[in-house]
């Protein structure tokens, strides 16, 4: 999942796991960061040592659609990618390890002996940009153009380079940004490496107050619910 705090996130979600905890990796923000990332973990052979290698990406992302509110789970089933040149292409998530993840996901879930409760989980076209899509207008251009429900900066570009080893690769996003409102444009905050400028952050975010307290108040419920769907998915070994 993308370095930060989907990372620690997840990281949370597997505190209290009592089975054999899944390898976690942080990947960088951003197409090309991510495919030179992954293709550098191939050529060291780290998914080798693995019999049957699955992948889950894991992370936030932006709902291009009314009907995926802010803490809706999204389980992506394709993935489609839009490049500033213009142009579509697909690449698809395992299906059986995609269904694994929805059968689990679906069910009622116990985190103390009296509180049960059920995740919003959706499934759903992803759209990866390799910009940060931050204008609403925009989003729901995107959404109706792309046929996608979510966007984010990874997905394609993690499915892209993992296809050709024969790993099974499954996607769960948590929406912390809904289509109705625009974010702060923090595209200055992202560096070429996929890594996040603290300064430009902080002062795009001084710049732009209103959107940036819905930014953080979304992001915050985002990852509350990434913990949660973390846990879910890793406190038994139900995903065979």
């Amino acid at each position: 999942m993308p370095q930060g705090s989907e990372y620690k996130a997840v990281c949370r979600g597997l505190r209290d796991i009592t089975v054999a905890k899944p390898l976690v990796l942080p990947i960088p923000v951003g197409p090309k960061p991510v495919a030179g990332y992954l293709e550098r973990l191939q050529q060291r052979e780290c998914f080798q040592r693995y019999v049957q290698p699955r992948i889950l990406v894991m992370g936030l992302c932006g709902s291009l659609t009314p009907q995926l509110a802010v803490g809706s789970v999204a389980l992506y089933q394709d993935c489609v990618y839009e490049c500033s040149a213009g142009g579509r292409v697909t690449q698809v998530c395992d299906q059986e390890l995609t269904n694994s993840l929805h059968h689990k996901l679906k069910a009622t879930h116990t985190v103390a002996p009296a509180t049960s409760f059920k995740l919003d989980v959706n499934l759903v076209t992803g759209l990866t940009s390799d910009r940060l899509i931050w204008s609403a207008a925009e989003k729901g251009k995107l959404g109706k153009a792309y046929s996608a429900s979510v966007v984010d900066m990874e997905g394609f570009a993690a499915l892209k380079a993992l296809s050709p080893f024969q790993i099974a690769v499954a996607m769960v996003r948590v929406v912390s940004d809904d289509c109705h409102h625009n974010l702060p444009n923090l595209t200055p905050a992202l560096s070429p490496d996929g890594s996040v400028r603290s300064l430009p952050l902080a002062f795009r975010l001084i710049r732009q107050p209103h959107a940036a307290a819905q930014l953080i108040r979304g992001a915050l419920q985002g990852l509350q619910v990434l913990q949660q769907v973390t846990t879910c998915l890793f406190q038994e070994e139900t995903l065979s």
